[in-house]
């Protein structure tokens, strides 16, 4: 089944009730990608799966996103009765992007995040439009997909490209990797940036 903006609010909603009901606790989770794009209104596209980054931190300097390996048994059982509830496919909600942690997000990433609680137990933070830019842009460069539709439908600014594409360059360092980003700009009609590059 795909997920639009509407059946996502639905099927997050009785993720949190199905929370309750297995004797779960509060959970905080980063959510990027099509779902993140869906939730906040940016594009309205179909998704297949959720892609949680990880999992969020209070702290007292606001919050910290920290990577988990595997989902608590409270919110696999959960995940899994959601699946089959909606007839969702299975890894539906998944840790796919979670190493990107590991390479580092674009700076300030956290401060940015917009929370929205699904009810009594989850709570969910999306990147703002400027930070799902760079995932995105990092994402299309060498895909021809559904990543680079959602970077274009997104219509970033010549300075928020610029921005990205700096990013991505600390993501791959190599000479290759900065020739193919090169050569995606021109593709996607962002020449200028590209020779600043």
């Amino acid at each position: 089944m795909n997920i639009d903006s509407k059946e996502l609010d639905q099927i997050l909603k009785a993720l949190d009730r199905q929370i309750g009901l297995e004797g779960g606790e509060q959970v905080s989770l980063v959510v990027i990608g099509g779902a993140a794009l869906n939730a906040l209104g940016l594009i309205s596209r179909t998704t297949m799966d959720v892609d949680v980054l990880g999992e969020i931190m209070e702290t007292g300097k606001g919050v910290k996103i920290r990577k988990i390996n595997d989902f608590p048994d409270f919110l696999k059982r959960a995940i899994e009765k959601v699946q089959r509830d909606f007839g969702l496919q299975d890894n539906w909600f998944n840790l796919g992007p979670a190493s990107q942690l590991d390479l580092g997000l674009p700076s300030g990433f956290e401060s940015r995040l917009i929370r929205k609680n699904y009810g009594k137990y989850l709570s969910v933070y999306f990147p703002s439009r400027w930070d799902l830019i760079h995932l995105k842009f990092f994402a299309s460069i060498d895909r021809n997909s559904y990543h680079v539709q959602d970077l274009l439908n997104l219509k970033p600014t010549e300075k928020e490209i610029e921005s990205a594409a700096r990013w991505v360059l600390t993501q791959d360092v190599s000479q290759e990797f900065r020739l193919l980003t090169k050569n995606f700009l021109k593709k996607i009609g962002y020449e200028q940036v590209a020779e600043k590059l």
